[in-house]
């Protein structure tokens, strides 16, 4: 989720550049929504309903890969391929530098591939025609940077539009109303080093509910039973809500503030401008941190960047207190007031 969020700029600029031209999108299957939502077809005019690209291409390479020798995977592989093929596409080009897109990009027939010259997964550069030397801290950036190698000028900052869905823009309005009174709450993590204690997320809801702003702690598949701590902690000021990616969507432009860590949900909040409270442990928030909003990044001074999939929190996220979580909310809803 957070890939594809992250590369929402650079596409955006893409399409300021060419905005005449055949402009798809290979995506997992799983995170389409973000860019047509379900009722709408995947390909065909542009709407608020698919807003960025001219076609979608649905993938599910994590199904394929553990039924590989199925007849079923190979029958999915070739209509992928074959709906990839069919545009004849000019250029392809590789946001994410991993083997499986750089394959994708290849799949395509694209004359030419762009991709970093160092990628995420060293092997995918075999794939690429014009490897490019990417710059920029944030992960937003080194994509835009790529971006401007294909176009050829510079990027600026293309404005980013995310999928409107009538059905769900009526759901979340029934559920939560038309005013901003309220705050999301995300205590899911990728994995657990990055989770910051369901105690604490209870704390600042109950804090955040003395300024008049009610919690909706947002959970993921397997997360329910962290919602319900976090539900439990807060002493009847928040409430667990888990959301389709449209609903998510919905939800998130109506909120005032974010509260969470590295996750896919936090970069949503950012990329609709919605204040964030980032909190951040092995991840870099250099690369990694909320990109286009107003945010405060809460790091302990002792973590050290990893991307191992540890079960228990970082040393150095335990760290960051519930007051300061609190304190930062506070300044952030106190600036956008002002």
């Amino acid at each position: 989720m957070g890939d594809i969020i992250h590369t929402l700029p650079a596409v955006a600029a893409l399409r300021e550049a060419f905005p005449d031209v055949t402009l798809g999108w290979a995506v997992e299957e799983r995170w389409a929504e973000l860019l047509c939502t379900l009722r709408y077809p995947r390909s065909g005019p542009r709407s608020p309903q698919r807003p960025l690209a001219d076609r979608v291409h649905t993938v599910n390479t994590k199904s394929w890969r553990r039924s590989l020798f199925s007849f079923n995977t190979w029958h999915q592989m070739a209509s992928a391929s074959s709906d990839l093929r069919g545009i004849d596409y000019d250029a392809a080009v590789d946001f994410q530098g991993a083997v499986r897109t750089a394959l994708l990009a290849r799949w395509s027939k694209a004359k030419t591939v762009f991709g970093d010259v160092q990628p995420r997964e060293n092997a995918a550069s075999m794939w690429y025609t014009r490897q490019v030397e990417v710059t920029g801290a944030h992960v937003v950036q080194q994509a835009l940077s790529l971006a401007e190698a294909v176009t050829q000028r510079p990027a600026g900052s293309p404005q980013v539009e995310l999928p409107v869905d009538p059905d769900a823009e009526k759901r979340i309005s029934g559920l939560v109303g038309e005013t901003r009174d309220f705050a999301i709450l995300n205590p899911g993590a990728g994995w657990g080093a990055k989770q910051w204690p369901a105690e604490r997320y209870g704390l600042v809801a109950s804090a955040l509910a003395k300024q008049g702003l009610r919690s909706l702690i947002n959970y993921g598949p397997g997360e329910e039973s962290l919602a319900d701590a976090v539900e439990s902690a807060s002493a009847g000021t928040a409430r667990k809500i888990s959301c389709s990616i449209s609903d998510l969507i919905a939800l998130t432009r109506r909120a005032r503030l974010f509260v969470g860590g590295d996750t896919g949900p936090m970069h949503l909040a950012a990329a609709l401008q919605v204040p964030v409270v980032a909190i951040f442990g092995p991840t870099n928030p250099a690369r990694n941190g909320p990109f286009g909003t107003s945010s405060i990044v809460l790091r302990s001074a002792s973590s050290l960047t990893s991307h191992a999939r540890r079960r228990e929190p970082e040393k150095g996220l335990l760290e960051i207190s519930a007051d300061e979580v609190i304190a930062a909310a506070s300044k952030l809803l106190g600036s956008v007031h002002e």
